[in-house]
């Protein structure tokens, strides 16, 4: 299925990814990482982890401009 074209696709669609089921979220992220599981989504909790990298950069995001607000 990896790299044919369907009926009414323009664009050829990209192998899959390989992928390993993990247990549960703490497994997967103990496993293969935060940032490999978020980007690469190497497990089916790759979305989740998506959201906590989101969260952590906003986070370090307002706290050096909430810094920069008492400087």
């Amino acid at each position: 299925m990896a790299g044919e074209l369907r009926k009414g696709e323009r664009i050829p669609r990209r192998p899959l990814p390989e992928f390993a089921e993990a247990g549960n979220m703490a497994t997967g992220l103990k496993r293969d990482g935060l940032i490999s599981t978020a980007l690469e989504d190497t497990n089916e909790f790759g979305p989740h982890s998506m959201i906590l990298l989101l969260m952590i950069v906003a986070s370090v995001t307002g706290g050096i401009l909430l810094a920069f607000r008492y400087l």
